[in-house]
């Protein structure tokens, strides 16, 4: 079997010279990194610093705002995403999940199956496969095989972040976005969540924003520190979390600030 240590590595998402702003609110200066593929990189930084602003533009949130700005390159396998890519292809390669879980006022079958019947999956079998293999990945497959025709408002926070989780992968993405997935969750929802993404990075590859500098410790195998719009820095976690290179760095995560 081929693992993704053997797997070579290579750019999935490359980030060249971004700036970002809502009218003169200045989000992201000069933002130039690469994604590997197969990784999870951590997005640290205090509140304010551009960390979500930086996968609402991955996913192309910002389009219907017409304060937002921008400038520079985001590539994916080195096709520009604003130039040459429509949103339901971006939609479909990159998928989000957000702070707080958000499951469709649906079944738990049909929350999954929502994403690949906007695809033209229709048929039964197929569809059960789909959600089978899809609840497996998120890790909630034996919690709730039982009763998939149940409103999924129902599950626990912890549950319903995994299925939103689940739902993104139904579709089949090539990256996938993290926007603090674990901000609302107790320890032990907080641990299926991470177990989950670890899983995933052999598939996937991930960007997780967080605010918990352990948990981006926990998962990440590089981590970026963002401060005011600014990169300052990108290595692998455990450089950053021991010998990082800037003493902003130094600082934030041994909490002086932030």
């Amino acid at each position: 079997m081929v693992t993704p240590e053997m797997k070579i590595c290579r750019p999935k998402v490359t980030v060249k010279d971004l700036s970002v702003s809502y009218g003169r609110l200045e989000s992201l200066r000069h933002v130039s990194f690469e994604v590997n593929e197969f990784e999870i990189l951590g997005v640290i930084g205090p509140a304010a610093s551009g960390k979500t602003s930086l996968l609402r533009t991955f996913n192309r949130l910002n389009d219907e705002n017409p304060a937002f700005q921008k400038t520079g390159k985001i590539l994916l396998d080195g096709v520009d995403i604003y130039e040459k890519m429509d949103l339901p292809t971006l939609r479909k390669k990159i998928g989000m999940i957000f702070a707080l879980p958000a499951p469709l006022p649906l079944s738990i079958f049909d929350n999954i199956a929502y994403g690949p019947r906007l695809h033209n999956v229709w048929k039964t079998s197929e569809l059960e496969a789909i959600v089978e293999k899809s609840l497996r990945a998120a890790f909630l497959w034996e919690e709730v095989k039982d009763r998939l025709k149940t409103p999924a408002m129902k599950l626990s926070g912890g549950q319903q972040q995994r299925l939103c989780i689940a739902r993104s992968l139904a579709v089949e993405p090539e990256v996938i976005l993290f926007d603090e997935p674990c901000s609302g969750l107790d320890p032990i929802a907080t641990a299926h969540v991470e177990e989950a993404m670890q899983e995933l990075k052999a598939k996937y590859t991930i960007i997780l924003v967080t605010n918990n500098t352990k948990q981006a410790a926990r998962v990440s195998d590089r981590t970026a520190f963002f401060l005011m719009g600014e990169l300052v820095e990108i290595d692998r976690t455990q450089k950053i979390f021991t010998v990082p290179q800037d003493k902003r760095t130094e600082d934030y995560i041994s909490g002086r600030f932030g």
